[in-house]
């Protein structure tokens, strides 16, 4: 039975509303998520969870469960780019398998030291972890096959009206706070009046305009193709541009490719989508069409606003990518761990309700920031187009391999190694962030500087060989002393008990060089709200953050 009051209403069961659930569910906030969809995803959608998603995940305790899941521990999460897969490889960009990168984590530095690496694997598997761990906490109500019919901000409350898809029963649902994570259609965000800014509408040879989605199981692919595995697999010719990545490692893909102008999405047949996919495999390879659709590259938008009164948006509600990058599904689990804090905090009077206020000044940037690099992406990959002679068997097809080759392994490494994109954003400016005056470095998708100037991502270091600093954390607020002749802590956690926080002391003195200074604040959502040499002003330090 659904509840009919709750502290948190979010519609929406994909990878910002459900990461909203946990979020919420952990620190003991009711929610009720409703979705009109009868479960969690069965296409594949996205494929790629970024390495600060995944730190995410290992803060709420199951990245290990998802690292398990998708393609089998061994199996290669190369890119490769192709003619068609199983003629010509025209380039590789190599990267660590799951089993790999649990091994190799511990050894990187530089850019890349964290706590997780990257994991590719398709959205369905995430989508069933999020909502098995959702459906554990006490106080999370989560109703696939339900949808939102209206709701009503008073002012003190949000009612919302929901329905039942199956015979239609309605309910109504008093909630302090509501999210719309309800996808580029949210009818959230169009009740609250507020439009996508950007680009949209894009033509591309490949990666613009009308798309068509193939999952494909096909066991028989990897007896016909002559060459290694790989995760994401790109063709490249003049008759079927597409991408395809990999689901299970064991004959099912994902497979998108470009539709041609005379190629009409409502006539595309069963057999015509097993014709697409054969031609990008350039092999007459037997396989089973387990779904196909069509949808639209080439958008880059934002929503004008992501808050009104006392309702939220978020995820593709708020802005929608091109999914190059794999940057879309990652920035709406962002989201999330953003909202999610701050609602509790305010709910349960340790913040002034204007807390909430940050959440869109912090997380808009932030998605007109990786829309932008995923358009950048977008370019790259679909204005750059295939010579006509690109799949003969001369020495000007030969040519124009290696051309095109040297072109995609720049591109590899640009679109595919991105430090700087996934551990770079920032909340400078933001009222929950206490500025010391310092300047970051420069944003770069394919280099990370680690900082601990206010408003970043805290500087990661391995403390034993298994054992990382975000593992001593909180998972609530946290403060790091990392100077062992300047110990006084007692102010923080005297005004930390005074405001109800839970605040944990970690003593780091190996990463007094990293921070830059004696003391850290960490948020919740595990970014640094503040640092210096001296704890006095913790008062005020607190009040600036939770807006009081």
């Amino acid at each position: 039975m659904l509840p009919s009051n709750t502290s948190v209403m979010i519609v929406g069961g994909g990878p910002c509303g459900l990461m909203l659930a946990n979020e919420l569910g952990r620190r003991g906030v009711s929610a009720v998520l409703v979705d009109e969809k009868p479960s969690t995803a069965f296409n594949p959608q996205a494929n790629a969870t970024q390495a600060r998603t995944m730190e995410h995940y290992r803060r709420l305790g199951f990245a290990n469960d998802i690292r398990d899941l998708g393609l089998p521990s061994d199996f290669p999460t190369d890119i490769a780019y192709f003619t068609r897969y199983a003629t010509h490889e025209l380039a590789r960009f190599k990267l660590p398998s799951a089993a790999e990168a649990k091994k190799k984590i511990h050894s990187l530095s530089g850019s890349w030291s964290a706590a997780e690496l990257p994991h590719r694997i398709s959205q369905k598997y995430v989508e069933q972890v999020l909502r098995q761990q959702a459906e554990k906490l006490s106080g999370i109500s989560v109703n696939f096959g339900w949808r939102m019919v209206e709701f009503s901000d008073t002012g003190k409350d949000v009612r919302v009206l929901v329905e039942r898809v199956e015979d239609g029963e309605r309910r109504e649902i008093t909630a302090a706070y509501l999210i719309g994570a309800d996808g580029p259609r949210s009818p959230v965000r169009e009740a609250l009046g507020y439009r996508y800014t950007g680009e949209t509408g894009v033509v591309r040879d490949f990666m613009g305009g009308r798309m068509y989605a193939i999952y494909v199981r096909s066991p028989d692919f990897y007896k016909t193709v002559p060459h290694a595995p790989a995760w994401m697999n790109v063709c490249f010719n003049n008759e079927r541009r597409a991408f395809m990545a990999a689901v299970d490692g064991k004959g099912e893909f994902a497979f998108h490719t470009q539709l041609k102008p005379h190629e009409n999405e409502a006539d595309i047949t069963q057999e015509d989508a097993l014709r697409m996919f054969q031609m990008g495999v350039g092999a007459p390879v037997k396989a089973e069409i387990l779904s196909h659709g069509a949808w639209t590259a080439g958008h880059s938008l934002v929503a004008d606003h992501m808050q009104k009164g006392r309702v939220f948006i978020g995820g593709d509600a708020a802005h929608l990518f091109t999914p190059t990058g794999g940057l879309g599904y990652n920035t709406a689990v962002e989201d999330a761990v953003n909202i999610g804090w701050k609602l509790a905090a305010v709910l349960k009077g340790q913040a002034a309700p204007s807390l909430l206020e940050s959440y869109e000044l912090e997380r808009r940037p932030l998605a007109v920031r990786n829309t932008a690099y995923a358009k950048t992406f977008a370019d790259s990959l679909g204005l750059y187009a295939p010579v006509p002679e690109i799949e003969e068997d001369s020495a000007a097809g030969r040519q124009a391999r290696e051309q095109a080759g040297q072109y995609f392994e720049a591109h590899g490494r640009a679109e595919f190694n991105i430090p700087g994109i996934t551990f770079g954003g920032r909340y400078d400016g933001s009222p929950a962030i206490v500025s010391d005056g310092s300047a970051p470095p420069p944003d770069a998708a394919n280099e990370y500087t680690a900082t601990a100037c206010p408003g970043g991502r805290p500087p990661h270091c391995w403390l034993s060989a298994d054992k990382s600093l975000y593992d001593t954390f909180g998972f609530e607020w946290t403060l790091l002393c990392m100077n062992p002749d300047n110990v006084y802590t007692s102010d923080f956690e005297e005004q930390a008990q005074q405001r109800g926080l839970d605040l944990t002391v970690v003593t780091a003195p190996q990463a007094r060089d990293l921070y830059e200074a004696d003391f850290a604040l960490i948020r919740p959502d595990q970014i640094v709200a503040w640092r210096g040499n001296e704890t006095q002003s913790a008062n005020a330090i607190f009040s600036r953050i939770l807006a009081q």
